[in-house]
Order: C-alpha cells, then sequence, then structure tokens
C-alpha cells in the first residue's frame, strides 16, 4: 500500500501506477454534477473558486445526512463519467486526483495525461465503510445543492485504488484483457 498524504504534487501523482491500492491522509474536496456545473461557471466568468484545485483531490461524492454523533453520513462514490464534460477546467487548474466509480472517457484520460492527474477508484457501496476514513467535514460553498454541496474532508487512511494513471493505463481495460487470457 503506498501511503499519500495532501495536497499531492504532479510528481508524486506521477509514480502512481494503475493497479496501486493507495492510502489517502489529509484534506480532500467534494463535489458532484451540480456542484461541478457551478464550478465551471466560475471559471468561465473569472471568479474565484471556492478552494484551490492546484494539487488538490475532488471525491464524486453526495453523502447522506449524519446520524446525531457522527461526522458524516454514509459516503459512497457516484458515477464518475456524469463529470467527464465538466473536468478539463479543473485538470488544467492542476486537479491532481479524482476519486469515484466507473468508467471515464477518453477526452478526460488524455487531460489526466497532459495534465498529471489520476483517478482513483472507491469501491460502490460501501460508504458506510468509506465514512470512517473521514475525521472532519465542513460544508465550504453551495450549501443550497444539499448532498452535492462542496465540502472540505479530511480523511485518513482512505484506500483506493489507482483505476487511471497519468499515463493513460486503465485498470478496466486491463481487468478485461487479463480475463480474457
Amino acid at each position: 500500500m503506498i501511503k499519500l498524504q495532501m495536497p499531492i504534487s504532479e510528481e508524486r501523482v506521477r509514480k502512481l501506477t494503475c493497479g496501486d491500492v493507495v492510502s489517502i491522509s489529509g484534506i480532500i474536496y467534494t463535489g458532484r454534477d451540480a456542484a461541478h456545473k457551478r464550478l465551471i461557471e466560475c471559471i468561465n466568468d473569472g471568479e474565484a473558486l471556492p478552494f484551490e484545485v492546484k494539487d488538490q483531490g475532488i471525491y464524486y461524492v453526495g453523502p447522506t445526512p449524519s446520524k446525531p454523533g457522527e461526522i458524516i453520513g454514509s459516503a459512497g462514490p457516484t458515477t464518475s463519467y456524469r463529470m467527464d464534460d465538466l473536468t478539463i477546467p479543473l485538470l488544467e487548474r492542476g486537479l491532481r486526483i479524482m476519486i469515484g466509480k466507473g468508467k471515464r472517457n477518453e477526452t478526460v484520460i488524455e487531460g489526466m495525461k497532459k495534465y498529471g492527474a489520476v483517478y482513483l477508484a472507491a469501491i460502490g457501496g460501501a460508504g458506510a465503510y468509506i465514512s470512517n476514513s473521514i475525521t472532519s467535514c465542513e460544508v465550504i460553498a453551495y450549501e443550497d445543492l444539499g448532498a452535492e454541496a462542496v465540502r472540505k474532508l479530511e480523511v485518513k487512511d482512505l484506500q483506493l485504488i489507482v483505476a487511471i494513471d497519468s499515463y493513460g493505463n486503465n485498470i478496466y481495460e486491463k481487468g478485461r484483457e487479463q480475463y480474457a487470457k
């Protein structure tokens, strides 16, 4: 297991390989469809983003409400391809890590190669387990979006798999090739 501390440099990201199991600690941000649309509107309008994107990670999650005494509710990944049309402007600004589930399109993969980013897979259906790695949660933007608001999460030993590395190696294709053999 490879331990990663956020924020993370492009140099460090480029050392990760498809299939690596990683453990992330530090600050990451949340953002799903509606939040991504607003982030891109900020970029297009020349406005400041609610957080510095460079060397950061975005987790595609809309957590359930927390129960009394809990930091966060279930925090399982959402399907990532829904953000594909809204990803390149964030990669251009130095986004290094995207966390979700499922495939990404070729445009995003090419952007990851060009700008030095990786896509990490979280296990779908494991939201309660993943929430155990979250040590703090604060809504920092777009509170009106409810579960889709942008949150600042502090995580400790959040375990993920490098699904697509910064060279375009893709576990979804690699896995099929291995199975076909």
